[in-house]
This record gives structure tokens, sequence and C-alpha cells, in this order.
């Protein structure tokens, strides 16, 4: 063999590694390239879920200030209610001592009144001594 062949041999092998390299390479990029897409994919998806989350985040954040303030409203109103309810009372309890006053001023100016009072304490200390001389003998 001669020189030249071994030359042509030789040009032919490099070309056919250059050649095996380039296919290679090209074989990397494409699974690169692949890769790279599915996990693009896979962000778009998971953005797209983050995004619906938030939307339902936000909806609910909402639903609870409108809640709070529902319920502020509300504790207000039963605040209102309450202090009516006190203002009520008061006047009642005022109302019905100047009815205890007028009742003993009419019972202290009715002369039955003082006779039947006479006779229901005296009933009163009748019992009483009954029950203690009873409570004694027992």
């Amino acid at each position: 063999m001669t020189t030249t062949t071994w030359v042509i041999i030789a040009v032919v092998a490099v070309l056919i590694v250059v050649v095996l390299a380039f296919v290679a390479r090209s074989a990397s990029h494409r699974h690169h390239r692949v890769q790279a897409d599915r996990i693009r994919e896979d962000v778009q998806a998971q953005s797209e879920r983050l995004d619906k989350r938030e939307a339902i985040a936000t909806e609910t954040a909402a639903k609870a200030r409108a809640a709070q303030a529902e319920a502020d409203v509300k504790a207000a109103e039963a605040a209102r209610l309450q202090d009516r309810a006190t203002g009520h009372r008061e006047h009642l309890d005022s109302s019905r001592e100047e009815l205890d006053a007028q009742r003993e001023r009419a019972d202290s100016l009715d002369p039955r009144t003082k006779s039947a009072e006479k006779h229901a304490d005296e009933a009163t200390d009748d019992d009483a001594v009954r029950a203690e001389r009873a409570h004694k003998v027992n």
C-alpha cells in the first residue's frame, strides 16, 4: 500500500470520527432540547395551578374580610342593643323604686294598713315563738 492510500484511509477515518462526533453531539443537543421543553411544560402547568390557587386564596381572603365586616356590624348592633336594654333596666328599676315609695306613702297614710301591719307583725312574732318552742322540745 502506498502512502496515498494510507492518507486516504486516515482522512476517511478522521471524517468518520468527525461525523460520528457530530451525530453524537446532535443527539445530545436534541435530548437536552426535549428535556428542556418538558421542564418548560411542567413549569407552565405548575404556574397555572399556582395562579388558580392564588385566585382561590384571594377569593377566600375577600370572603373572610366580608365575614369580619359583617361580624363587626353584628357586634356593634349587639352592643347597641345591650346598652338599650341596660337603659330600659335602669329606667325600670327607677320606676319600681318610685312605685314602692308611693306604695309606702299610701300605706303610711291609710289607717287600715297600720293595723293590718301590726296584726301581721304580731302573727309573725307568734309563729316565731311557736317554732322556737317546737325546736326546743325536739
